[in-house]
């Protein structure tokens, strides 16, 4: 029996509770052979089980163009907002996927790459101009995606990819490639009961007043003791 290790659909709170929440982790792939890799049959069938809006968290190296290209065209077509969440990162066709989001969002420290695509090919010099038209076709069709997405020029985006171009959260926003990056959400938490500071003199003075507080001096006594009986008892202790 299959597993689906990496898509999980869960209730959020009851808040909002028609809103699924999905994680991509993984390969992107047209077959998975370990049940280790996101396939668009696998996600199709995920997708199917809820019409309302979704959440899809990604953290994929990236995979097959062409895979990417189902589950982008699934997103999209998808009867609800759709919010990408990149934590880890979303490198080459997973960059694609994200693309697809209503908003996205970035963690601080996720990151997004775009590059050419690859291909191997062998044969004859006929074969070898066939597959190098056919990744100048595919390229379109990512710029198609990255176009739509940050509004950015075909001949800037073909640019970013001939560089293969690594991005921080505030560079894909900056440029498009995301809507804002993530932050913590401190609306529900309470302030701390106890503020804490450290002080190398403050310590030292509290730890003088404590010793002032409990420290008390020997008291002297009043009897009188006379010369001759001390020299008694350090002849005692001699002996």
């Amino acid at each position: 029996m299959k597993k689906f290790w990496n898509w999980k659909i869960i209730q959020n709170n009851k808040n909002e509770p028609n809103e699924a929440v999905l994680y991509l982790n993984g390969t992107i792939a047209e077959e998975s052979w370990f049940d280790d890799d996101v396939t668009p049959k696998i996600f199709k069938e995920e997708l199917e089980n809820h019409q309302g809006d979704i959440t899809v968290w990604i953290n994929s190296p990236g995979g097959d163009c062409i895979a990417a290209a189902q589950i982008y065209n699934l997103l999209i077509e998808h009867k609800g907002n759709v919010t990408v969440k990149i934590d880890g990162i979303a490198a080459s066709a997973a960059s694609v996927i994200a693309m697809a989001g209503t908003t996205v969002k970035m963690s601080p420290v996720a990151m997004l790459m775009i590059h050419n695509p690859m291909t191997i090919a062998y044969g004859n010099t006929s074969e070898m101009e066939k597959a190098i038209e056919m990744l100048q076709e595919v390229k379109e069709s990512i710029i198609n995606a990255y176009e739509l997405k940050t509004g950015l020029s075909r001949n800037k985006l073909s640019k970013l990819m001939d560089n293969e171009t690594w991005m921080d959260a505030r560079k894909a926003v900056e440029l498009g490639f995301a809507d804002e990056m993530m932050e913590r959400n401190t609306k529900n938490l309470e302030p701390p009961s106890v503020s804490m500071m450290y002080s190398e003199t403050l310590l030292t003075n509290s730890l003088m007043d404590k010793l002032k507080n409990t420290w008390q001096p020997p008291q002297i006594t009043k009897n009188k003791v006379s010369a001759d009986s001390l020299m008694e008892r350090l002849f005692l202790l001699e002996k």
